[in-house]
């Protein structure tokens, strides 16, 4: 009875972690979040709702017409100020943002992030993806199969809310990341400038990482085999083709990349490579956040919101 036991733990450890990988937990709403959509004002945005033709649910966060600002936008104005920008008008926009998030994450969870966007002068567009948030999507393709999406979630409140989607920029947080370089890749990619937040340069070398951090080198390789061959067969798709690397060579906008320096899920190595592979015919930027843990990245003492949003000011804006 033990050795059929010691036989099943590894196929059923790999068809685990699969499905972990193809069909993540959906996050509820947070009590934060029901703040928030309760009363954005109080925020300094405007908020609307819509579903894209395909389903995709979205949130537009404008800023608030009044020039009101909420605690977290008028600290990034004086952070900002600080660093002798000069910024739009409070209330004014000055072009638009798509903000992907990441793996069990969902669209709220970008609300505070879109307040301080807002508050600089960005519109900002923030869809679920399939297999998070109120998605009807049930399998997560780590970009492969959502590449469109951002640009597609852009036109699509556009032309709803009667706006130019022009001037755009892009931001993509861990699988959002990866997202959003595949989105950048596209030929008729619509994106002035990127941030990419604590993504995978491939999605095996994380999958290979975190087995082996749990199970030690030979096993966690079995593992991670198992692994990889148990997602293909519930979503017909190799791991292996969620592949960035192969991918950023041919970038062409302004990219900046931030990951933070103890990284456990995503290890910063993932992301220097990431950065180290952009064209360089590009500006660029690497900024390392000290500290930071995967989950934590945008909420230690390190004044990452104000770097990005510098990048994209300088990048976006026509």
């Amino acid at each position: 009875m033990l050795g059929v036991v010691l036989l099943l733990v590894p196929p059923l450890a790999g068809w685990l972690a699969a499905d972990q990988l193809a069909h993540p937990p959906r996050r509820p709403l947070q009590d934060y979040h029901h703040e928030f959509l309760s009363d954005p004002a109080a925020h300094g945005v405007v908020l609307k709702s819509f579903s894209c033709a395909d389903g995709t649910p979205c949130l537009v966060c404008e800023p608030d017409p009044s020039g009101a600002l909420g605690k977290r936008g008028q600290v990034i104005r004086e952070q900002l100020t600080q660093k002798g920008l000069i910024l739009p008008a409070p209330g004014s926009v000055a072009g638009s943002l798509v903000l992907v998030h990441g793996r069990r994450g969902r669209k709220e969870d970008y609300l505070l992030v879109a307040e301080r966007f807002c508050a600089v002068g960005f519109r900002c567009i923030l869809p679920d993806l399939p297999a998070h948030g109120d998605h009807p999507g049930v399998i997560a393709y780590y970009g492969v199969k959502e590449a469109h999406l951002p640009a597609q979630v852009l036109h699509e409140a556009a032309a709803k809310f009667g706006f130019n989607p022009q001037p755009a920029g892009i931001m993509g947080l861990s699988m959002g990341g990866a997202v959003s370089i595949r989105a950048l890749a596209d030929k008729d990619s619509p994106w002035r400038a990127a941030v990419l937040v604590s993504t995978f340069d491939s999605l095996d070398h994380v999958v290979r990482f975190q087995t082996s951090r749990w199970a030690g080198n030979w096993i966690g390789a079995v593992w991670s085999h198992l692994t990889g061959w148990c997602y293909q067969q519930q979503t017909h798709m190799q791991i292996s083709e969620a592949n960035s690397l192969a991918l950023v060579p041919g970038l062409k906008c302004p990219v900046l990349v931030a990951h933070g320096s103890s990284d456990r899920v995503i290890p910063i190595a993932c992301g220097r490579r990431l950065y180290d592979a952009l064209p360089p015919g590009i500006e660029k930027r690497w900024v390392e956040i000290p500290g930071a843990d995967h989950d934590n990245v945008l909420i230690t003492d390190f004044p990452i919101y104000a770097e990005m949003a510098e990048w994209m000011l300088h990048h976006v804006p026509q």
